[in-house]
């Protein structure tokens, strides 16, 4: 993986000295981490103008979390508290006589702009962008491979906690339930707080968990994700509870489930991301839903669970093949409820079979 994490760097080196700076301070935990291996709490990443330094206020633990630093990287420890890595780096940047430094302004805080400025006066500052997120959007098969694992985790827990009985216990318990399955079955841990919504909750993007607790008839949400080895993915399922589904809840899964089945098949590289959402869209606006949707159908996942690109009405650019997305088309109707169908899959050419898809659970509408 050093070569990896390497050859990341090179590219990003390369770009920084086309645009005529010297080196490139990194802030960004996801950044630091796909550049370097590890995201030790607080750490920055100096990339040039000689080695590429990791700056730590503390020496790295080792945990799981943290990830595996590449062991060719040079950690440097600042002694003492209080001290500030970005600063510690902006000055070693200055005493190798780098007339530039771009740095995430994205990221960056303004305290920390100034103390950069006041320890590194004659450094010029330029704004490197989103240059670290646009190098991650296409993953290496070593990633995906990551996303695969995270993925089958998620549809464990998930597949364990339909087995169960789910009347009378609350959205916040079966939310509890789930993240402990999901860490018993290796993942680093949830990537993102889980999501469970019972009858008129059901449906909503992102509903926190409440003390409701599962009926007979109800609509049921759940939305979750499992994190390995720092890679995040996302599935959502929507069942009915312990009782035939009511017509109005199959005509409203069936619309959903066409939406989400177009914006699947939409996913190929060089369709254009408002193209991809446009499929997904489309039907739910057809079935008369096309008020009140979310502003997106999808986005990109990887180091982290909302990553570029988005599926948007006004996103522009297009998919590019191993660039691992989801799409999560969903209708809540208040006071009633409503579905969420949710995968995470991977753009692959028709050539290689289309779409891969990683969460493979059950899209029928099951009464448990």
């Amino acid at each position: 993986m050093s070569d990896v994490y390497a050859a990341r760097r090179g590219t990003l080196r390369d770009r920084c000295a086309a645009a005529g700076n010297a080196a490139a301070l990194i802030t960004r935990p996801a950044n630091v981490r796909y550049l370097s291996g590890a995201s030790p709490l607080g750490a920055v990443l100096l990339i040039g103008p000689g080695d590429d330094v990791l700056f730590c206020a503390g020496a790295p633990t080792g945990e799981a979390d943290e990830g595996r630093l590449d062991e060719q990287l040079r950690v440097c420890v600042l002694e003492g508290p209080g001290g500030d890595p970005a600063v510690a780096a902006g000055d070693m940047a200055a005493a190798a006589r780098a007339e530039s430094l771009a740095v995430e302004e994205h990221d960056l805080t303004v305290a920390r702009h100034r103390a950069l400025r006041s320890v590194a006066p004659g450094l010029r500052l330029a704004d490197l962008g989103a240059a670290v997120e646009q190098q991650r959007l296409v993953k290496d098969e070593g990633e995906i491979a990551c996303l695969r694992i995270a993925a089958e985790i998620a549809d464990q827990a998930l597949g364990e906690l339909l087995e169960s009985i789910l009347v009378g216990r609350t959205e916040r318990h079966l939310a509890l339930e789930l993240e402990r399955r999901l860490v018993d079955h290796g993942a680093d841990g949830p990537a993102f707080p889980t999501s469970v919504g019972t009858g008129p909750h059901s449906g909503r993007s992102r509903h926190r968990p409440s003390d409701r607790r599962v009926e007979e008839g109800d609509f049921l949400t759940v939305c979750l994700g499992a994190g390995y080895r720092g890679y995040r993915c996302e599935i959502g399922r929507t069942f009915v509870i312990g009782t035939t589904p009511a017509d109005w809840q199959i005509e409203l899964y069936d619309l959903v489930f066409s939406a989400q089945r177009a914006g699947r098949e939409a996913l190929l590289p060089g369709a254009a991301y408002r193209d991809v959402d446009h499929a997904a869209r489309s039907v739910l606006d057809s079935g008369g839903h096309g008020e009140g949707l979310a502003p997106w159908t999808g986005h990109g996942v990887g180091l982290e669970i909302d990553e570029d690109p988005q599926l948007a009405p006004t996103a522009m650019g297009k998919l590019d093949a191993c660039v691992p997305v989801t799409v999560e088309p969903g209708v809540h109707l208040p006071g009633r409820g409503g579905v969420r169908i949710d995968d995470t899959l991977v753009v692959r050419p028709e050539a290689d079979g289309g779409p891969e898809l990683l969460t493979i659970t059950t899209k029928e509408l099951l009464a448990l």
